[in-house]
């Protein structure tokens, strides 16, 4: 394997790990900042109402994006899978 492919493989693995972890992410960010400035609007401090509604938007968003997530986690997979037949020649 030359160095430009491991470099390449390496590149794949983290954007298709930023695009699979991204809506998630972002989802828990925007609705963790908008239940915090609910709760002190309201003072209410109370933990489990802010992870609950995370945990709620971030399961709505998995449920949106879902699909689109597994093909493309399936079509990474077999492009590297299929790329094995290359780094071994």
């Amino acid at each position: 394997m030359t160095v430009e492919g491991a470099l390449e493989l390496l590149q794949n693995a983290m954007l298709i790990a930023a695009e699979l972890a991204g809506p998630a992410i972002l989802t828990a960010l925007l609705v963790g900042v908008f239940a915090g400035v609910m709760q002190t609007v309201t003072q209410v401090n109370e933990a489990s109402v802010s992870f609950v509604l995370k945990l709620i938007a971030v399961c709505v968003a998995f449920a949106a994006v879902g699909s689109h997530m597994m093909s493309r986690s399936v079509d990474y997979t077999r492009r590297t899978i299929g790329g094995i037949a290359d780094v071994v020649r």
